[in-house]
């Protein structure tokens, strides 16, 4: 009996220090690898998501082969595992398609994380109403930061599988469409002309030209009369900014100040209305 104690005893204690220095390699591994990454986005400017997801991958395979090594010293645990595994076809069948769906998700995120669609800290949008900033991309799911601060999670096999729209694939800068009805009696010119000055003069607009624009001529801001509404004439503007966040802030800036010329200039900007005939 002392023997079979001191077996057991011997065996707990086994299994207790693999696992403590599983947990403590995890932990270790976790620590400096974080910090060799913020280093290295920090001092190169580089892009962590491959750097994130390899440090997901080899922690996992620490505690895998950690814990393995930890079973291994039971007996009783091989015993169990092989009844298991000879007698529950349908515990197996469940397992299998369990596997299949985690090796769809971890190949999908390698895709992601070799062909790069999308990197942490970008903005996209998929199924064309979710927006947000990618917060992480682990062996499982993309972690999704929508502007209502709420995370979305998305198996990585879903989105690889989506139309996703990156605002930040090659460059940040976007281009806001500033789109205006006016009245038939107003100045179309003048209209225009306030449209493109708003504009200009904003602080967080940026001047798209390429030299070839600017050898030609091309104006800073180009604005054109798009259509001939049954009620109005829409006029539309092409204002540029640095990033998505800017051109939000830049276009409701805009929004207020045209408005606001157009009332000094006398500039109508109509409404529909409706005229009601009584006939007795």
């Amino acid at each position: 009996m002392i023997k079979t104690f001191f077996l057991d005893f011997r065996t707990a204690f086994t299994v207790g220090i693999i696992i403590g220095v599983t947990i403590a390699i995890g932990l270790i591994f976790k620590y400096f690898t974080d910090k060799f990454i913020r280093k290295q986005v920090m001092s190169k400017r580089m892009d962590p998501t491959s750097y994130v997801f390899a440090k997901k991958i080899i922690t996992a395979i620490i505690y895998v082969i950690g814990f393995s090594f930890a079973l291994d010293q039971i007996p009783e645990f091989k015993i169990v595992g092989h009844s298991l595994l000879a007698g529950a076809g349908i515990l197996s069948l469940v397992a299998g398609l369990a596997s299949q769906q985690a090796l769809s998700n971890i190949m999908s995120g390698f895709l992601i994380v070799l062909f790069k669609p999308f990197k942490i800290n970008d903005r996209i949008t998929f199924k064309g109403t979710f927006t947000g900033i990618v917060e992480e991309i682990n062996l499982r799911q993309v972690v999704i930061r929508d502007f209502e601060n709420n995370r979305v999670i998305v198996p990585n096999s879903v989105i690889s599988n989506e139309v996703v729209v990156n605002a930040d694939l090659n460059e940040t800068k976007v281009c806001k469409m500033i789109e205006i009805g006016i009245g038939y009696d107003s100045d179309i010119g003048n209209a225009l002309k306030i449209m493109e000055e708003e504009i200009s003069k904003h602080p967080l607009h940026i001047d798209n030209r390429t030299p070839e624009d600017l050898r030609n001529n091309v104006p800073e801001v180009i604005s054109r009369v798009v259509a001939l509404g049954n009620s109005s004439v829409m006029l539309k503007a092409w204002a540029y900014s640095e990033n998505a966040a800017n051109g939000f802030i830049m276009y409701c800036d805009l929004l207020r100040s045209i408005k606001q010329r157009f009332d000094e200039e006398k500039i109508e900007i109509p409404y529909n209305y409706q005229n009601i005939v009584i006939k007795k």
